[in-house]
């Protein structure tokens, strides 16, 4: 055993030390519809008006594991005609051990949604590519925004 001025070798980690992890990431819900085709893959006169919503929803599964569902909606519309619309539900199991109480719904609310993101963009977009349009690249999302607004509703109706 190799020690370092008497504390552990590199690379050891303390057994109580606080850990946050991916344990596996999946679609739990996909519908992507393009229900105008072909009329919606004309080409338009004007651009599309996109509206987008992002949701997360945290369910604990244990003391330690978390499940975190990434809801994003979105449809695409011109001269109101519907281009297309998708619902898409990415979740994700989340391993939090030795982490301060304090510390868990931040974790849960902003870090968890932050490391689903870049794979729930791509399905999106993927699927609007393949729906005969061009790639839609979401802007990222300020999740700590997001956490920040739904831990202001949580506390408007206690104070009521």
């Amino acid at each position: 055993m190799s020690t370092t001025n008497g504390g552990p070798a590199p690379g050891a980690v303390p057994s109580d030390a606080a850990e946050f992890g991916v344990m596996a990431q999946y679609i739990k819900d996909f519908s992507f519809e393009n229900p105008n085709a072909p009329r919606s893959l004309a080409p338009l006169q004007q651009q599309p008006e996109i509206g987008i919503q992002v949701n997360v929803t945290p369910k604990p599964l244990s003391n330690t594991d978390f499940e975190v569902e990434l809801r994003i909606d979105g449809k695409a519309e011109a001269s109101g005609l519907l281009l297309f619309s998708f619902d898409l539900t990415f979740a994700g199991v989340f391993r939090l051990q030795n982490v301060a109480q304090e510390n868990v719904s931040p974790l849960i609310m902003i870090e968890a949604p932050r490391l689903l993101f870049p794979f729930a963009r791509e399905i999106i977009s993927s699927a609007i590519s393949s729906g005969g349009f061009p790639p839609l690249l979401l802007n990222p999302v300020d999740f700590v925004a997001l956490y920040q607004k739904k831990m202001v509703e949580m506390q408007s109706p206690a104070q009521a």
